[in-house]
């Protein structure tokens, strides 16, 4: 989604959002997310204005203060920025692959079940339903390197193993995570 991002040519504006548009986004965020009222107020506080980048291919991106926070692609749910899960890890449910699939994560791939199933990937033991939203976790390292959705359950992606599991939102390295500020 952000593989070839430049803000001077796909960014086509920024509104300040209203607030019964705000409420509406933090008790979204709440019922997504697994993150306390308390944390959501630290990361965004409620007198703190939320701005709307709206962006090509009908992406948006909710700022506070210039740093970007939350994704949202059409009307599907809110994923947070990797920075933002950097800070606050414990915020999506992870899996995780194995080391032969990161550099195909690096280069802006979708993770195929057979790196999540294997040795060095895993999937947590209850299952989660296709569209969730997860952090993507590399084997021998100990931050999230992507943000994705699924896109079988869990379930279904250990029985079948083949084809896509996640597809990618953000990952490391990919033109959003380079920019701290819009």
């Amino acid at each position: 989604m952000f593989k070839k991002f430049s803000p001077s040519s796909d960014i086509a504006g920024q509104t300040p959002v209203k607030s019964s548009v705000q409420r509406g986004i933090r008790t979204a965020v709440l019922a997504q997310w697994k993150i306390e009222p308390e944390t959501l107020e630290a990361i965004w506080p409620k007198k703190e204005g939320l701005i709307h980048v709206k962006c090509r291919e009908h992406v948006s991106i909710y700022t506070v203060n210039g740093e970007p926070l939350i994704i949202q692609h059409f009307d599907g749910p809110y994923y947070p920025t990797l920075r933002l899960l950097h800070k606050y890890p414990y915020i999506l449910p992870k899996v995780g692959i194995d080391r032969g699939a990161i550099r195909f994560l690096l280069a802006g791939a979708p993770m195929m079940c057979p790196g999540l199933t294997s040795k060095g990937g895993y999937l947590p033991a209850n299952g989660l339903p296709a569209g969730a939203a997860v952090a993507i976790h590399a084997e021998g390292k100990e931050n999230a390197v992507g943000i994705g959705s699924l896109k079988l359950g869990t379930d279904d992606i250990r029985r079948i193993n083949k084809d896509v599991g996640v597809e990618l939102t953000t990952y490391l390295g990919d033109d959003l995570w380079a920019l701290k500020s819009l």
